[in-house]
């Protein structure tokens, strides 16, 4: 098993109600030219939890990050115009909550839990995963 500390949270950055699933990711990923979907993990609006890539391959989500880290997506992310918005209802918030919970217990090298915005230019997850979750 590869080395993992991290657990890092990102949204898919579609419209706020628009339902998506990993496979929908996976398809958008492989046209960029990706072998697999990046994140290891999608969360639905439902709450429904799909797995993406397997937590044993490195994952293609955070660049310079993704060889220690699992990548984790919530559905949603921006308003009808695409504008950043945190969107995470509380179905979603349970759902990566008890999925964190069981991945520090299978992972107990798993030190940190960040949004992808902790180590990348950018908005996503557009909330501080701090005030949501805790490892």
């Amino acid at each position: 098993m590869r080395p993992l500390d991290t657990i890092i949270i990102h949204c898919s950055a579609t419209p706020e109600g628009r339902d998506v699933s990993a496979d929908d990711i996976r398809s958008w990923h492989k046209a960029r030219g990706w072998r697999d979907i990046g994140y290891h993990f999608v969360v639905n609006i439902d709450g429904f939890l799909q797995m993406g890539r397997p937590i044993e391959q490195i994952g293609a989500h955070a660049k310079g990050y993704n060889r220690k880290s699992i990548g984790i997506c919530y559905i949603g992310g921006t308003d009808a115009d695409l504008n950043a918005k945190d969107t995470l209802n509380e179905k979603q918030r349970e759902t990566i909550q008890a999925l964190i919970i069981d991945l520090k217990r299978s992972y107990p090298t798993i030190t940190k839990l960040i949004g992808h915005n902790e180590v990348s230019a950018k908005t996503c997850p557009n909330f501080v995963v701090g005030d949501k979750f805790t490892l």
